[in-house]
């Protein structure tokens, strides 16, 4: 097996990284493990809505705030 060490992490990533490790049961060692295993294996079709889904979530963890478009009345096309 082999050892990789990531230098110059943001604090703030090493707490989430903590925070999700806790909230899957698992050490931030394994999550880590868990993470990359998932992110280079092998693609897999996708729908949009699970993408939209995990974008979501990311944006969730990441502390971003998304207010919703404003949305103008619906006008009639025959008026």
């Amino acid at each position: 097996m082999a050892t990789l060490t990531v230098r110059d992490l943001d604090d703030s990533v090493r707490d989430r990284l903590r925070v999700r490790a806790a909230e899957h049961g698992r050490s931030m060692e394994a999550e880590v493990r868990a993470i990359l295993t998932e992110a280079v294996a092998s693609p897999v079709e996708r729908s949009l809505i699970d993408t939209l889904r995990e974008f979501s979530a990311v944006l969730a963890d990441s502390g971003y705030d998304l207010d919703p478009m404003p949305r103008q009345p619906a006008r009639d096309p025959f008026a």
